[in-house]
């Protein structure tokens, strides 16, 4: 039997190629990370700018809301104030006419034979 024979070339090489194969593996991983953590932060940056273009829109709304404009629209059209120096205008009917009450009409219910009933509860509508 011959001599197993150690050459120390093979075993560097060997060596050499296990440790390139971890190194690709580990760069492979980091890419992974690499491209799933910039995938979340385009995620991000597009909320963040939604939730800015938001806080303007509100700002803008608080900003009306707080201005005498508004409050003077508010008064006079929802909650029928005037303004000094205003004549307010009140409709009146006119003399001997009568007022025209609005009447809802109720609304029937059709009657429903048994088999419809049956047939709603067993396959439905």
């Amino acid at each position: 039997m011959r001599g197993f024979k150690i050459n120390t070339r093979r075993i560097l090489i060997l060596v050499a190629v296990l440790v390139l194969a971890l190194l690709m593996m580990d760069f492979n991983n980091r890419m992974g990370d690499y491209l799933r953590l910039r995938s979340q932060d385009q995620d991000m940056q597009t909320q963040v700018a939604e939730l800015q273009m938001t806080q303007a829109d509100i700002n803008t709304q608080i900003a009306y809301a707080t201005s005498d404009v508004a409050v003077e629209e508010w008064a006079r059209e929802q909650a029928g104030m005037a303004q000094a120096g205003d004549v307010p205008i009140e409709p009146v009917s006119p003399p001997g006419s009568t007022p025209v009450v609005a009447t809802l009409a109720a609304p029937t219910q059709e009657p429903v034979s048994n088999w419809q009933v049956w047939q709603a509860l067993f396959f439905g509508k």
